[in-house]
């Protein structure tokens, strides 16, 4: 039977897209809505659908154009009453979208997407700033603490869509993250399009990130903090006494790369040299004894060629990164790269080359695996299965990085902290078993 008032937020994208989905979901349940976040569109009859796309590669924004296609077909055959748009690929491709996809009941974009609170209930609520409903499990959250990116790398789309470089202020977030701990949080996982700049652009200017993390870190109930997506130029420094100095700043930083040979990096507008790149490291992994490096590597840029494409393969093997992802370049429309260099690598060099480096990076994740055997690790239960507790420790982030499966000899409460002993390995997951 169709549903009154339903909405049904659905998320593409990432976790900097999901916390403004939470954030609409909590002033839409509070005009009266039932709202409700990545239902499957067969469970939502009678509901209108909300669709927060992501527009910054071409995978990203195929998938997003399909999930509008899929909502429409739901609506034209009675399913939905309503389809609406909003996020990063509308925020880019409004005026095509809106010519191409008319039969879209409303469009919005990254920075408007309360009007859609204000188009459907004729008023916004009275919801305090920055409060939503989590979609997570109720132990962790994200936590965006700037929008928008001042680096224009030649690849990167990113700054075409959020704008320039926006820190929220200092004690709005610690704020935010003490009205979380009251509601049960543990655990905040900090995001934004780049962490090293936070605090640039507030009054006084200078990079405050230390001192946010600092303060943050002193806040009951909070358990773990873990960064992401720092920027290598302009590396603020001062993190890492504050990572090495509280327990519960997890020893773990996520630091994209994108490439080691200097060329290749010239071209990608980094403002970094492989020289700096290394000395870079070498002080994080100097200054934080036993953090986890996850970074991102880009193969197939212009400028790429089997050199060059050596010397990361050697500087992979050289680091040997915890966590690490990659991708092959391709190339976004109106980005400095679009303009200026010609995509003339073949697809398929590409993709052996992306081959190549997950190969050797895969035995090396194997082996960080492998080193854990016999060592006492704290982790975080997240969920159960027939036959284990599924945990994760300080060196993994939700959904993108290895879990730990732990031997249900023992009573484990989601959301609770607990010693475990690490007795095997596999590739992408531990096999522990609870200390007694």
């Amino acid at each position: 039977m169709p549903r009154k008032n339903g909405i049904n937020v659905i998320t593409m994208g990432c976790s900097k897209n999901l916390v403004d989905s939470e954030r609409l979901l909590k002033m839409l349940r509070d005009s009266g809505f039932e709202a409700v976040h990545d239902a499957p569109l067969d469970d939502c009859h009678g509901y209108a659908a909300v669709i927060n796309t992501c527009g910054f590669i071409g995978d990203a924004k195929e998938e997003s154009i399909n999930m509008i296609l899929e909502a429409l077909q739901a609506r034209d055959a009675g399913l939905l009453t309503k389809v609406y748009v909003m996020g990063c690929l509308s925020e880019r491709y409004r005026s095509e979208l809106e010519t191409e996809m008319p039969e879209v009941d409303g469009w919005y974009g990254k920075f408007d997407w309360h009007a859609i609170v204000r188009d459907l209930a004729k008023a916004f609520p009275a919801t305090a700033p920055w409060d939503r409903v989590l979609t997570t499990p109720s132990h962790h959250a994200y936590l965006k603490i700037a929008e928008g990116c001042n680096r224009f790398c030649a690849f990167c789309a990113i700054p075409l869509i959020t704008g320039r470089y926006k820190s929220r202020p200092e004690e709005e977030i610690l704020e935010e993250v003490r009205q979380l701990t009251a509601r049960g949080v543990k655990e905040f996982n900090i995001i934004a399009q780049d962490l090293s700049a936070y605090g640039s652009d507030l009054p006084g200017g200078g990079l405050r990130l230390a001192s946010l993390i600092d303060k943050m870190a002193g806040i009951d109930g909070v358990r773990w903090i873990r960064l992401h997506y720092a920027y290598p130029t302009q590396f603020p420094y001062d993190i890492l006494p504050v990572m090495a100095k509280h327990e519960n700043v997890c020893k773990y930083l996520d630091i994209a790369l994108q490439h080691i040979a200097d060329p290749v990096l010239s071209n990608m507008r980094r403002h970094i040299t492989s020289a700096e790149t290394e000395e870079l490291l070498a002080r994080i992994r100097r200054e934080v004894p036993g953090i986890h490096l996850r970074t991102t590597l880009m193969v197939g840029f212009p400028g790429e060629g089997e050199a060059e494409f050596d010397s990361l393969l050697d500087f992979v093997r050289r680091q040997r990164f915890e966590r690490m992802g990659a991708f092959a370049y391709c190339e976004e429309d109106d980005t400095y790269a679009a303009k200026n260099f010609s995509d003339d690598i073949p697809q398929d060099v590409k993709q052996q080359r992306l081959d190549k480096l997950m190969k050797i990076q895969e035995e090396i994740s194997m082996e960080v695996q492998q080193s854990k055997i016999g060592t006492i690790q704290r982790v975080v239960i997240d969920s159960e299965n027939d036959d284990y507790y599924i945990g994760r420790t300080q060196f993994d982030s939700p959904e993108v990085d290895p879990e730990v499966l732990i031997e249900k000899t023992a009573e484990m409460r989601r959301g609770e902290f607990y010693d475990v002993e690490i007795i095997d390995a596999l590739p992408f997951e531990l096999i522990a078993r609870p200390c007694q």
